[in-house]
C-alpha cells in the first residue's frame, strides 16, 4: 500500500514512515517543513507543500492509497496564548486537506488526534466513550477535526482512524530518528537540554495537583509503539470500517517518577525547580487502551525504562 504521510518530517510522522517502510508500504512525506526537520524525512520521498495547497495535493493524491495525518501544532501552553494559530492550522487548514481528499480516490484517513479531546475526566483510566470536553484551545482544535472525519464518513464514506494519543515520548531504538522540537517543550528532552546545560534548569509547571506526589500523572508511551499502531490502522481501514481509539499503556508516571528515571538512566542529576502550573494541564490523564488492543491487536509493549534509554541514546548521538 501507497501511503501519503502528510507531516512526515515531525517527530511521530518519521517514526510511522519508518514503520510503514518496515511492514513493506511505501510512504511518500509531505511537509511544508515550518515545524519539521527535513533530515527526518532521509531515505523518504519529500514533497514539500502545504496542507492548505490544494493543487499540490491533488497530483500526489492521484498516487497513493491512503493519507496519515500529522500536520498540526500541537503545543497546550502557546495554544492558550495564540488559539487563532490553531484553529487556522488545526482546522481550517486540516478541513482544506480533509476536502482533497474526499476530491480523490482515497477513502482510507488516518489522523493522529490526543487525549487533549477529553479535558479534564473524572474517572481513569480514559475510555473512548468518555466525554469529549477539552479544556484548552489545542484540544477544541483536535476535537474539531474528528467532528469533521465523522461527518465526512457519513457523507462520503472516508473511512479514518482517529488515534487519540496519550503523552508520545522516546526514539528509535536504531537511533535513526527522535525528537528536534524547537523550542522544546516536551518533559524528557527538555530534562535533557537541562543535564547539558543547553538550558539553566528544568521548569516543572506545579506541585500542587491532587496526586500522590503533586505532580501531573501522564501515560507516557512509546513513539514506536505508536507509529506501529498507525500500521496496523491502515491495514483494519482495508475491513471498511471506522474508529476512534486511544493509544497508551494504560499506567501512568508523574513528573517526579520520569526525573527520577531520567537520572537513574543517564547517571546525572537534572537541574529543577518548581514554577506555576501551566493553564490548561489537566492533573491526571491515563488511557484505557483496550479496544485498539481489540481492535487492532495492538498493546503498547515498550516501558518507561526503554522511553528513557531510548532517547537518552538518540540525544547522545545528536
Amino acid at each position: 500500500m501507497s501511503v501519503l504521510v502528510v507531516g512526515g518530517a515531525g517527530y511521530i510522522g518519521s517514526h510511522a514512515a519508518h514503520a510503514l517502510k518496515r511492514k513493506g508500504h511505501e510512504a511518500i512525506i509531505y511537509d511544508n517543513l515550518s515545524t519539521g526537520c527535513k533530515s527526518l524525512a532521509n531515505g523518504f520521498e519529500l514533497i514539500v507543500g502545504d496542507i492548505a495547497d490544494s493543487a499540490k495535493l491533488k497530483m500526489v493524491l492521484r498516487r497513493v492509497d491512503a493519507v496519515m495525518h500529522f500536520a498540526a501544532f500541537a503545543y497546550v501552553g502557546e495554544s492558550v496564548i495564540n488559539p487563532r494559530k490553531y484553529f487556522q492550522n488545526n482546522v481550517i487548514a486540516g478541513i482544506s486537506l480533509l476536502n482533497a481528499v474526499v476530491d480523490s480516490d482515497v477513502r482510507k484517513f488516518i489522523f493522529s488526534s490526543t487525549c487533549a479531546t477529553y479535558g479534564t475526566p473524572t474517572k481513569m483510566p480514559i475510555t473512548e466513550d468518555t466525554p469529549r470536553l477539552p479544556v484548552n484551545p489545542y484540544g477544541v482544535s483536535k476535537l474539531t477535526f474528528e467532528y469533521a472525519l465523522e461527518a465526512y464518513d457519513r457523507a462520503y464514506g472516508l473511512r479514518f482512524v482517529s488515534f487519540r494519543y496519550f503523552n508520545a515520548a522516546g526514539a528509535d531504538e536504531n537511533g535513526a530518528v527522535g525528537e528536534m522540537h524547537s523550542p522544546e517543550t516536551h518533559l524528557i528532552p527538555s530534562a535533557f537540554e537541562a543535564i547539558k546545560g543547553e538550558r539553566s534548569e528544568l521548569e516543572i509547571y506545579g506541585n500542587d495537583y491532587p496526586t500522590p506526589d503533586g505532580t501531573c500523572v501522564r501515560d507516557y508511551v512509546h513513539v514506536s509503539d505508536l507509529a506501529e499502531a498507525h500500521v496496523l490502522g491502515v491495514e483494519y481501514l482495508q475491513g471498511g470500517s471506522s474508529a476512534a481509539l486511544n493509544l497508551g499503556t494504560g499506567h501512568g508516571h508523574s513528573v517526579k517518577e520520569v526525573i527520577c528515571t531520567i537520572e537513574r538512566i543517564s547517571g546525572r542529576p537534572v537541574p529543577k525547580r518548581f514554577v506555576a502550573r501551566r493553564a490548561g494541564d489537566p492533573p491526571e490523564l491515563v488511557a484505557d487502551p483496550s479496544r485498539a488492543e481489540k481492535l487492532l491487536n495492538w498493546r503498547a509493549k515498550r516501558s518507561l525504562d526503554e522511553i528513557v534509554s531510548t532517547a537518552w541514546k538518540w540525544e547522545q548521538s545528536r
